[in-house]
């Protein structure tokens, strides 16, 4: 396979996580009976560019369907994130009635929702029907296409031309990555600003996140590697700043090349940053691997001890990292016997792979478990306050990511 930013040959192997089904891929009743698509998860490492990015084995209409189930709403703490960025963007760079705003994977309108409470002019871009579905119930407007420069250069014609783009944790999805960043040089005005949030590769090789490895992220970023590929494509990296969003995320502040953003120094202190980690070294990438088993080992250990105790362990969170876990542990519903998930759109379904059943967080009340491992493990303060209850009857909360933590 080639680099899908720069075309070399991937010849350094990151990981390979055996193979899976794609992680959104929720299974209703009706097709328990059926054979399920796995395909090879593996992930290499561009040593021209440093890419990371998983093996094309998907094509991105099969994975972001019309049944696509990921809901951005359900996260309280996502929806005060969101919140809080519209207010920041609206300070810094004078965002007004006359300005107008285009978010790209806009998913159920979270974020939006408070752009258009503001009274500017905003337009999401969502292929998923369920979620622009979802997005338009608030009031929002939706194109319900994938990204690039035709579709860019279309919503231009419109009269759609940004003061400002957003793109939460979408870079990371996209297969054809040149296209999708040509487009926002192409929609962008002359002085407008996109902003791309994705998931970190440091805190992704320091936390052993390897769970974050799936079908549907086609890239696991760096900013050495986004400033590469910006520049390739007309855009101009001019800021960057830490998040501690989805377990450590960077936000990246970018322009047309001929923007009038000055760049501040963060992005050179990052750059150093990532360069003294050694992104730019085959010893740096040799750690996930052997961690990603040690984990595995730490969960089925403590599983299979819950069940010789006669101890009762549930899931909560229904999430895509908690599918990439279970299914490279082989964990079946002998051993979590259900996972609970706030989202109406995978209750009643199966996990993918593992075909654990998905249930409302009500039964965790019921059936008062001993257990709950909580697979979005990013999300843990906030499910553990949610899910208070569980400690009145002596339950208690596990994570396997970065290692196996019973509290």
């Amino acid at each position: 396979m080639n680099c899908r930013g720069c075309g070399a040959q991937l010849k350094l192997p990151l990981i390979d996580l055996g193979t899976s089904p794609p992680s959104n891929a929720y299974l209703r009743a009706e097709q328990l009976t059926q054979a399920e698509q796995w395909v090879p998860l593996k992930v290499d490492v561009c040593e021209s560019c440093w890419l990371v990015q998983t093996n094309d084995y998907t094509s991105a209409d099969s994975l972001f369907d019309a049944d696509y189930a990921y809901f951005s709403s359900y996260s309280s703490s996502w929806l005060s994130h969101a919140e809080r960025y519209v207010g920041q963007m609206v300070e810094r760079f004078g965002l007004d009635q006359n300005s107008r705003v285009v978010e790209i994977a806009a998913n159920d309108g979270y974020l939006l929702q408070y752009v258009k409470a503001r009274g500017i002019a905003c337009l999401g871009v969502e292929p998923t029907h369920s979620t622009a579905q979802a997005a338009r119930a608030k009031g929002v407007e939706i194109r319900e296409v994938f990204f690039g420069r035709d579709t860019a250069a279309a919503l231009r014609d419109e009269g759609w031309s940004a003061d400002l783009m957003a793109a939460n944790n979408v870079l990371a999805h996209v297969p054809d990555i040149n296209d999708f960043l040509g487009g926002f040089a192409t929609l962008l005005k002359p002085t407008g600003v996109a902003t791309f949030e994705f998931p970190h590769l440091l805190a992704l090789m320091a936390g052993n996140q390897f769970d974050t490895l799936y079908h549907e992220h086609y890239s696991y970023l760096s900013l050495t590697a986004v400033n590469t590929l910006c520049e390739r494509n007309g855009l101009h990296v001019f800021d960057v700043s830490e998040l501690p969003t989805h377990g450590g995320s960077l936000r990246v502040f970018v322009q047309r090349q001929d923007g009038v953003q000055t760049r501040t120094p963060a992005v050179a202190q990052m750059l150093d940053k990532e360069l003294g980690a050694g992104v730019k070294t085959r010893a740096f990438y040799t750690t996930l691997a052997p961690a990603a088993e040690r984990i595995k080992f730490q969960l089925l250990d403590f599983l299979l001890k819950a069940k010789a105790d006669g101890k009762r362990v549930v899931g909560y969170g229904a999430a895509a990292k908690g599918n990439t876990l279970l299914n490279y542990a082989g964990v079946k519903s002998d051993l979590i016997a259900w996972v609970a998930d706030a989202n109406p759109h995978k209750q009643g379904k199966f996990l993918p792979g593992s075909r654990i059943p998905v249930v409302s967080p009500e039964q965790l009340v019921a059936e008062k478990p001993d257990y709950v491992l909580v697979l979005p493990w990013n999300l843990l303060k906030e499910v553990s306050e949610q899910l208070a209850p569980v400690r009145a009857w002596g339950g208690r909360f596990v994570i396997a990511v970065p290692e196996l933590i019973v509290l």
